[in-house]
């Protein structure tokens, strides 16, 4: 008898764990969206725009998720190698990209095959947008455009510039200034802006048409010479230097832009969560500070409109690359 109680206490005890561990499940499944760190993918090397933002944007939209967000360099292979990465994490919102204008708008003209396309991915938004601005080495004696392009006809295949890696706003910038100047000047692509920068701050290459944000410091340093940038009108953080409109090219107009994405699949209120989250970011008083401070701007239009822009910039470069005759790889 004392076997048989003991053995229906223990069922019955069974049967109260059971249904009590039955009853946490549905509450750990609804746990609101993030209830772990997020982490964002940089599709750069360190020291450029696309890692700049980042991990300028990281711990206030870390307050905004409440949750650490992490960023990760994924450098190479002109973005790709990160959007790779991106794509092969789960559709469920702990991991974004910073793409830019290189990888998620550029490249498909530029490569014959990529191992993603445009519908792989969602936009949450973008986030900084900035003109370029060409820069050369203090060493170089050109002062102005004019004088620049000036040396370089002079001495043809002596000068180079250097590139965040193929495909990017900064080498395709490169490629309008050749073109559109008629000089013959050397392309130097890198693994981000950082490790270009490193080598134009050396002097192993001439000159770069380079994101704002990354080249501002030097600049204001002395380190290097800004020529002109390539908004329509000039910079106020930069007021003594010229556009490239200015400097007698009219055609020449770049904006580069960085978002975040993750991947396509990826529930839609929860793309909604983070459009919230960024946008409230991009807003703090820090970001716009920051953001000034580096001469380029917060976007943080809506993930539709995002994605109508990004299409219409793939279509845009397409013909920049047809006038440029690059062919694709």
């Amino acid at each position: 008898m004392f076997s048989l109680n003991c053995m229906k206490r223990t069922c019955a005890l069974g049967v109260l764990i059971c249904a009590a561990l039955l009853l946490t499940i549905p509450a750990a499944q609804a746990q609101p969206f993030p209830n772990k760190p997020v982490k964002i993918i940089v599709t750069a090397a360190p020291g450029g725009t696309t890692d700049i933002s980042s991990r300028a944007l990281s711990d206030i939209l870390g307050k905004e998720l409440g949750q650490t967000v992490i960023v990760e360099n994924k450098a190479g292979g002109a973005g790709i190698i990160g959007l790779q990465a991106l794509l092969a994490s789960p559709a469920d919102g702990y991991t974004m990209a910073m793409g830019n204008i290189g990888p998620n708008a550029i490249n498909y003209s530029l490569y014959k095959s990529l191992p993603y396309k445009m519908e792989d991915m969602e936009p949450i938004t973008i986030v900084i947008a900035n003109p370029n601005v060409l820069v050369v080495n203090p060493e170089v004696p050109a002062k102005t455009v004019a004088e620049l392009v000036a040396l370089a006809k002079a001495n043809p295949g002596k000068y180079s510039f250097a590139s965040s890696g193929r495909g990017q706003s900064i080498h395709m910038s490169g490629e309008l200034f050749k073109t559109q100047a008629g000089i013959d000047i050397i392309h130097v692509p890198y693994k981000g802006a950082g490790p270009a920068l490193a080598d134009l701050l050396a002097g192993q290459t001439s000159m770069m048409v380079d994101n704002l944000p990354s080249s501002m410091q030097y600049i204001k340093s002395g380190k290097l010479r800004a020529l002109a940038v390539t908004s329509k009108n000039r910079v106020a953080e930069l007021p003594d230097v010229p556009t490239m409109i200015q400097s007698g090219y009219p055609n020449f107009e770049v904006t580069a832009w960085f978002g975040l994405f993750v991947p396509a699949g990826t529930p839609k209120p929860v793309i909604d969560k983070l459009y919230v989250a960024v946008k409230k970011a991009l807003d703090s008083p820090e970001i716009k500070q920051r953001w000034k401070d580096l001469g380029g701007w917060a976007v943080g239009d809506t993930p539709a409109n995002t994605k109508l822009f990004i299409a219409a910039e793939k279509k845009k470069w397409e013909l920049v690359a047809q006038q440029a005759k690059i062919e694709a790889e």
